[in-house]
This record gives structure tokens, C-alpha cells and sequence, in this order.
């Protein structure tokens, strides 16, 4: 593949995605701010009913997504992924795939401009605004995207099971925390995981892909011309 080529590729693959992404988390958090959904009762409920019980488990369930955590996970991931496999390219997915929901979040978070819950906040409050959820996108991106690599060296439904359920509680549980310490709206936290999923889609359709791709087409018999033979 020429360098033109994998411009044109990645320009397909990653970049068209996330700008499309990014258009449509613009045009979600618009529509909230639009349609104003009664959402404020569910943070004032949950505001209501806290106990230091509740409030010390979402205080580890929050900070299983705080920055300072993904961005050193992700890299220690990404070392250990390359000192496994001995390539970059699972290394690359996670990468981008925490990066490019950071990247849409931060694109977009202050043109929507959506207040955090009329309630306490249990956390300081970012600069940021309430939509999408920046905590949780990170963690369906960090947690689910490790998941995913670790799943591709297994067999069995036991081993993946084993994987791929504390990498979706995570996630969940990030999201409750947020949602239970007043730092987001139900909204926000749905959003959040929809794009962290889309974005662990798109950088594994783009970098995970491409091997399997390389090598069907590198397997596949050429048929000589005229002699109706295929070599090996």
C-alpha cells in the first residue's frame, strides 16, 4: 500500500467517522437542550437518597475513568500489548480508540453547553459541560477496547465471559457513579457510552481488521491466464 493509499485509507476509516461522530454527538446534545426531558427529577431522587455507603462505593466507581487513570492505563496497555505480541498494531487500536472519543468529547462538549444537575456535586466539576459523558466514553474506549484485544487470544466462552464482563461493568459502573454524584444527566451517560463504543468499532474496523484483510487476500489462488490453472 503506497502512502497515498493509506492517507486515503485512514482518511476512510478513522477520520470520516469521527467527524461524522462528532456531528452527530453535536446534534444529540442539541436535541437534549431542545426537548427538555425530565431528566432533573431522576439526579434530584438519586441526590435525595444518598448515604456514605453509596457515596464511598461511587467515589471508586467514578474514579475507575478519571483521566490521570485512562491515560496511564492506556499507555501501560499499549507497552504491554507491544512487548506481548512483539507489533504495534493492537497497541495502536487502543490508542486510538481512547483518544478519538477524548478528541470528539473535547470537539464538541462546549458547543453543546449543557449545565451539569441542579443538585451537590460530590466531584469537583470540570470546565467542561454536562454532555456527552467524558468519563464514560473513556471507559467503554479503555476498558471494552483492552477487552476486545485480550478476546482475539483466547478460545472458549468461559475465558471471553471471563474478559468481557468486568470490561462492561466498568463502564456501567462509571456511568451510575457520574449519574449518582450529580456530575451528568441520564443523557449524558448514555451518550457517553454510545460513543465509546463507536469509536472502539471504528479503530478496531480500521487497525484490527486490516491483518486479516492483508492475509485473505495474500492466500487467495492466482489464476494464470489462459491455462485455467491456479498456482499455490
Amino acid at each position: 500500500m503506497s502512502r497515498t493509499d493509506k492517507l486515503r485509507y485512514y482518511a476512510l476509516t478513522l477520520l470520516s467517522p469521527m467527524v461524522l461522530m462528532a456531528a452527530a454527538t453535536y446534534g444529540a446534545g442539541w436535541a437534549v437542550l431542545a426537548w427538555p426531558s425530565g431528566e432533573a427529577a431522576l439526579s434530584r431522587e438519586l441526590a435525595a437518597g444518598r448515604d456514605p455507603v453509596w457515596n464511598a462505593a461511587t467515589d471508586l466507581g467514578s474514579s475507575l475513568s478519571d483521566t490521570p487513570y485512562i491515560v496511564a492505563l492506556t499507555a501501560l496497555a499499549a507497552i504491554g500489548f507491544r512487548l506481548w505480541l512483539r507489533r504495534w498494531r493492537e497497541s495502536v487500536f487502543l490508542v486510538a480508540a481512547v483518544w478519538s472519543q477524548s478528541l470528539i468529547f473535547l470537539a464538541t462538549t462546549e458547543a453543546v453547553g449543557r449545565h451539569r444537575p441542579p443538585v451537590q456535586h460530590l466531584d469537583p466539576a470540570p470546565p467542561t459541560s454536562s454532555f456527552p459523558s467524558g468519563h464514560v466514553s473513556a471507559a467503554v474506549a479503555f476498558y471494552c477496547g483492552v477487552a476486545l484485544v485480550l478476546t482475539t487470544r483466547v478460545r472458549g466462552a468461559a475465558a471471553r465471559a471471563a474478559i468481557w464482563t468486568p470490561a462492561v461493568l466498568a463502564p456501567l459502573a462509571v456511568g451510575f457513579s457520574r449519574l449518582y454524584r450529580g456530575m451528568h444527566f441520564l443523557t449524558d451517560v448514555v451518550w457517553g457510552l454510545l460513543l465509546g463504543a463507536g469509536c472502539v468499532a471504528m479503530a478496531a474496523w480500521a487497525i484490527l481488521r486490516r491483518p486479516a484483510a492483508r492475509r485473505s487476500s495474500a492466500a487467495r489462488p492466482v489464476v494464470r491466464a489462459g491455462s485455467g490453472r491456479r498456482s499455490p
